[in-house]
Order: structure tokens, then sequence, then C-alpha cells
């Protein structure tokens, strides 16, 4: 397994999306691990401003050399502004996954529900899991 890169203070799911929260807002992202998997990311469907999205419901859509895989909302939120960035280079997610890869800001319904989310420490142990 390729070692990925994991970032303290972010939230992580199970289907390897980070979500950086300040307040009631937060950015997303997919992890390291998960820009690995893919592979080269040649296109991004992004969200909608404005668009109200449940936990747990398809927030966007990345497609790869290898595979089209949907990206989940962590939490209940409405998207205020996506990464037109991706548009025109999509390969930033695999450059930089924390940074300049992030998908969508988001203000989140319930802030407390990021707490729910693996920490950095039990998304690591998480990807132990991941053969």
């Amino acid at each position: 397994m390729v070692e990925s890169k994991i970032v303290d203070g972010l939230r992580y799911t199970k289907t390897h999306e980070w979500i950086k929260v300040e307040g009631n807002k937060a950015k997303i992202g997919i992890t390291d691990y998960a820009q690995h998997t893919l592979t080269d990311i040649v296109f991004v469907e992004l969200p909608k401003a404005g668009a109200e999205v449940a936990a747990g419901k398809q927030l966007c859509v990345v497609e790869s050399v290898k595979s089209v895989s949907e990206i989940y909302a962590p939490v209940a939120c409405k998207v205020e502004k996506a990464n037109a960035a991706l548009e025109s280079a999509p390969e930033k997610i695999n450059k930089d996954a924390y940074g300049e890869g992030w998908i969508a800001e988001l203000t989140l319904k319930n802030p407390a529900e990021a707490s729910k989310l693996m920490d950095a420490k039990a998304y690591e142990a998480f990807l132990k899991t991941q053969h």
C-alpha cells in the first residue's frame, strides 16, 4: 500500500472524504489515499452552489482514468462555492488533495455532526484495514 498523507485537524469518512470545519463553515475534498487509489483524475463534476445535501448523499463525481467515483457529503450541508479551478485542472486533486485540490466550501446544518467523523489517528487506523 502506498503511504498516504493524513492531515491532523481534519475529519475523515470511511468513503475517503476529508472535511475541515471552521465554525459552521467547512471545506471538503478527497483524501490522499483516495486520489492514489483513483490514479490520474481527469474530470470533476462539481457540486452546484446553493445545493443542499444530506449527510451520506452524493455531493459530486470525480472521474479518473480508472473509474468514476461518487463523492459524498460527510455531514448535512449547503454548497456555498465549488473549486472552479478543478474544471480546467482536475489534476490539482492528485497534486495537492488537502490544499489546492479542495472540492467545495460548505455551510453546515449542524457543525457538531462533524465530531462523529474520524480524526486523523482513527482514519490512519481505518486505512490499515483497506487492503
